[in-house]
């Protein structure tokens, strides 16, 4: 098992193995066609499959297919990765067959889809968001909005100092998982780059409206330095804060 997460490329070619680990198979494009211990599957986009461990499966796609693989090492990594949702997880991977996505969940798999997955770092953390979505409870998932207002708030009290997702995450009373999952579905961004874009809004205000200058604006937000500061508003809005600041004469 060489990855934990994994894009992967099928073809008409029949392949029938089993492996000792329980493995999840994502649909993004195409069709693949499964069977796992006797029952039938299609996975394609918003499906997926669950490999237990030593299922005896095969899966081949007449036109091609691409699916997104989690390569679940050991109990002992799905314990430190779930946490208190272990035992939804491993129920989860016991039983063999086919499931359906809803909208937050197939979002949540093409968006780390496209992300660098040969970053172990960013692979082990993806895999454990997926699985997270999947087995959380089925009442945090209806339960009502995040709490954009508090995390707001929050995020511009903390504007000048390191913001980090768990800090986020306690104020709604989530996993770090979980509430990654739920605000990428609510929000359409991943916490981190919603922080980024909220601290620049406050500071293209804080332009503006005030008489601070460009380098105390810049610590006030955040960034370290005026020219880390200028650049990132540059990206973000399309202007200096320069050409901000005339705008108001």
């Amino acid at each position: 098992m060489s990855s934990i997460l994994s894009l992967r490329q099928y073809t008409h070619d029949l392949l029938v193995h089993s492996h000792h680990h329980a493995q999840l198979v994502f649909g993004l494009t195409g069709c693949l066609e499964f069977e796992v211990d006797g029952l039938g599957a299609r996975v394609e986009r918003q499906t997926l499959a669950v490999v237990p461990p030593d299922a005896q499966h095969a899966c081949g796609s007449p036109n091609g297919s691409l699916c997104l693989v989690v390569d679940v090492p050991d109990e002992n990594w799905l314990r430190q990765t779930l946490g208190r949702h272990f035992d939804s997880g491993r129920r989860l991977l016991e039983e063999p067959g086919a499931l359906s996505l809803n909208p937050a969940q197939s979002q949540l798999v093409s968006w780390i889809a496209a992300s660098p997955l040969t970053d172990d770092v960013i692979a082990t953390q993806s895999a454990g968001l997926l699985l997270a979505s999947l087995v959380a409870p089925a009442q945090q998932a209806i339960d009502t909005a995040l709490p954009l207002a508090a995390l707001d708030a929050h995020i511009d009290q903390h504007a000048a100092h390191p913001l980090q997702v768990a800090d986020l995450a306690r104020l709604c009373e989530l996993s770090v998982a979980w509430f990654h999952a739920r605000f990428l579905a609510e929000i359409g961004q991943t916490p981190m780059d919603y922080v980024r874009s909220r601290r620049l809004r406050l500071g293209r205000q804080l332009l503006l409206e005030s008489h601070l200058t460009v380098g105390e604006i810049a610590a006030r937000v955040g960034y370290s330095s005026q020219s880390a500061f200028t650049a990132a508003l540059s990206r973000e809005f399309g202007v200096t804060p320069r050409t901000l600041r005339s705008s108001r004469e």
